[in-house]
């Protein structure tokens, strides 16, 4: 049973859509019904380097999950914006928000792993590639998505053009950047958006967390964290959190359990 001891948090399930595609919209279902605030799901082509998944379109996925849950923020965590086209990804976004009733949600990054998911499609795979294709993308998508004409000559892209019709949400749908903690580049970056997914090499604590982000805190800027295992939600909302998001590791039997924790819902 959700106890919402701590009201300003909201709380996500991160799905791998590692399995059959009805399995995740399953999942995400009863995510809703178990009290979570949001489904995101991963974004890959493939995933570890060497290995070989059953990796689906989260895009695709989405817009099944967008008619089947009604309540639920949902989006992606995250998509690697510096190998797509930055009016696609406008176009999917708004669709999804249209679809969603204005519950749809950006996460980006650079995109893991540089091998599996770019250097095998002839992608640039380099940290600062990577990071300069962000950049000019998140500059061409936020105009698009808020309905205006970009008129963008840039290093990468060439645009000159409006998008209709608008997302439901206004100006946009809210635009999350990850980055790894320590690291200060993708902090500058999601500074200057909605908000930031901080990820920790390992389990991100507390401490970690209001180390990073702290000095930074400012009123409508989310801090996405991941929820380590045995630590309170509370701890985490005085470090600055506004969501805590659980996920999995989609190695073996993974869906038995991640569905158990999934449907005993965000105890906090």
């Amino acid at each position: 049973m959700l106890r919402r001891t701590v009201p300003a948090m909201r709380f996500a399930i991160n799905i791998p859509p590692f399995t059959h595609p009805r399995t995740v919209v399953d999942l995400a279902v009863e995510a809703e019904e178990a009290g979570w605030d949001g489904v995101f799901l991963w974004d890959h082509l493939q995933w570890r380097p060497g290995e070989l998944y059953d990796v689906h379109n989260a895009w695709v996925l989405l817009g099944a999950i967008a008619r089947s849950t009604a309540r639920v923020a949902i989006g992606t965590l995250v998509t690697p914006l510096s190998r797509r086209r930055p009016w696609q990804v406008a176009k999917e976004l708004i669709t999804l928000d249209h679809l969603s009733a204005g519950r749809a949600v950006l996460g980006v990054g650079l995109g893991e792993t540089p091998e599996s998911d770019f250097a095998a499609f002839g992608e640039p795979d380099g940290a600062r590639d990577r990071a300069v294709l962000l950049d000019e993308g998140l500059e061409v998508l936020d105009g698009l998505l808020r309905g205006e004409h970009v008129e963008h000559r840039g290093t990468h892209f060439q645009v000159d053009s409006t998008l209709a019709p608008r997302p439901i949400q206004q100006p946009r749908p809210p635009i999350w950047v990850a980055g790894v903690v320590p690291n200060q580049p993708p902090l500058r970056r999601a500074l200057r958006w909605d908000g930031i997914v901080p990820i920790g090499l390992d389990h991100l604590l507390p401490d970690q967390l209001s180390g990073y982000v702290g000095a930074h805190i400012r009123p409508g800027w989310d801090v996405v964290a991941p929820w380590a295992p045995g630590v309170p939600a509370q701890e985490y909302a005085d470090a600055g959190a506004t969501w805590l998001i659980e996920s999995t590791e989609p190695v073996g039997d993974w869906v038995p359990e991640f569905r158990q924790r999934l449907n005993a819902g965000p105890n906090e």
